[in-house]
């Protein structure tokens, strides 16, 4: 976990920033024959069949699920165990000998509360993002690779920590009642600025990007985002070959960063018109304005967040002063806590946000099919995501409440059999939206 509000920020990144396919079931696979030959072999007017998981995609299933559970658990661990054994209060005081006077004080702190939480979550993180990912077959990753991007990952947390934990602390001071909202009104533009830098300063951090190199597909894309009326949005190829052998794309970026980026296994896996689909979802996803919505989402919910926090922390504290080792919330020693209980607002909320983004995402299929009118590309390319990430067509109930941020590939298969509006001559949802060709 990073400082809480970075944590915060970090995550609704990635909510607005959402890819096209989830990343909580994704492992590759050579496709089962069977299933493979009966997408690519089935005609266009013909539905295509949802394929039958492996074997090895219904481990992959189960044993995330309960890698998700202990994950979990973890996250709120090892804030709990900062708290209650009182090494955040002695990671306080080191920093005050050290900072001196409050701001460095704060520095210093949100600096070691980084690299602590960075330790006692590496051993998981190493399994979970390599281990079990070469496992699986998932990843070339080097281990070398690896350890560079988890550091640098460290090291931009210890530099938002550096720039920014001290504003609410600050605000906590200077007005301990209404904190939780200048706080959360001080999110909003943080997490704007956010996505402006992420695309160009944090993202090629980890991977190059660069302009796409199939050129004829490129003029095919931008042709596409020409009838979507989308000006000024470029589109990105990423060397993601590098880290996963799975299949993906995202949008990313606001104003002049606005980016759709396609991972080199997606351009090389699928099909010209099955990749035009994808930009399709994607292009829908700006559209229909999702980024602001997920954006106004996201800042209510740090507002909650917050809310919650300045409403439960004091009695708390009250309780425990003599384990935490800090009598007010604006002692830096409180932000175990502040994390602690950010998180389990999270985790109490996450069947609506989930919910949300679902159906964000649904209807982001929806424009791309309304824009390319290609029932079988679509189908048979979330074939090949289900093949090449080891998918799980049809998950449980409660995997789709708690975990999944996109609706299952078999319910994504069947909505692309399925929706032919313009077969049976009835207006498309979103036609006022898309140029004639």
């Amino acid at each position: 976990m990073r400082a809480a509000i970075f944590a915060v920020l970090f995550l609704l990144a990635g909510l607005v920033a959402g890819p096209l396919f989830a990343q909580d079931a994704a492992t590759p696979m050579t496709p089962a024959p069977s299933a493979t030959a009966a997408a690519a072999t089935s005609s266009p007017s013909q539905p295509v069949p949802v394929p039958v998981p492996s074997d090895k995609a219904m481990r992959y299933y189960r044993s995330g699920n309960v890698l998700w559970v202990i994950q979990t658990l973890w996250g709120f661990a090892v804030p709990a165990l900062l708290l209650f054994t009182g090494l955040s209060a002695r990671m306080r005081d080191a920093a005050r000998s050290v900072g001196r006077n409050w701001f460095f004080t704060i520095v210093i702190y949100g600096l070691f509360f980084t690299v602590v939480t960075f330790l006692l979550s590496l051993p998981l993180d190493w399994y979970a993002d390599f281990v079990r990912q070469h496992d699986y077959g998932l990843s070339d990753q080097t281990a070398a690779k690896w350890w560079k991007d988890a550091l640098t990952g460290l090291a931009i947390g210890c530099v938002a920590t550096a720039l920014f934990l001290w504003v609410p602390y600050l605000l906590l001071k200077a007005s301990p009642k209404r904190w939780w909202l200048y706080t959360g009104l001080a999110a909003i533009p943080m997490i704007v600025i956010l996505l402006v830098v992420t695309p160009i300063w944090i993202e090629p951090l980890f991977n190059k990007f660069g302009p796409m190199k199939d050129k004829a597909l490129e003029s095919q894309i931008l042709g596409l985002a020409s009838r979507a009326g989308i000006e000024g949005g470029r589109v990105y190829e990423v060397d993601k070959s590098v880290d996963t052998k799975t299949v993906n794309a995202y949008v990313t970026g606001v104003f002049g960063t606005k980016r759709i980026v396609l991972w080199d296994t997606t351009l090389r896996k699928l099909s010209p018109p099955e990749v035009l689909l994808v930009m399709g979802h994607e292009m829908g996803h700006y559209v229909l304005g999702h980024v602001p919505q997920l954006v106004a989402l996201a800042s209510v919910l740090v507002l909650f967040g917050l809310w919650v926090i300045h409403r439960t922390a004091g009695g708390l504290i009250a309780r425990y002063r003599d384990r935490f080792g800090f009598v007010q919330l604006s002692d830096v020693a409180s932000l175990p806590l502040i994390a602690l209980l950010f998180s389990l607002v999270t985790f109490a909320l996450s069947p609506a946000l989930l919910a949300f983004t679902r159906h964000t995402e649904h209807e982001a299929d929806r424009f791309g099919l309304e824009i390319t009118r290609d029932n079988h590309e679509c189908a048979t390319a979330f074939v090949k995501l289900q093949q090449e990430n080891l998918g799980n067509p049809r998950p449980s109930l409660l995997y789709k409440i708690w975990r999944s941020s996109h609706p299952p590939l078999g319910e994504r298969i069947d909505f692309c059999n399925d929706y032919r509006p313009w077969e049976k001559g009835e207006p498309l949802k979103y036609g006022e939206l898309i140029r004639t060709p």
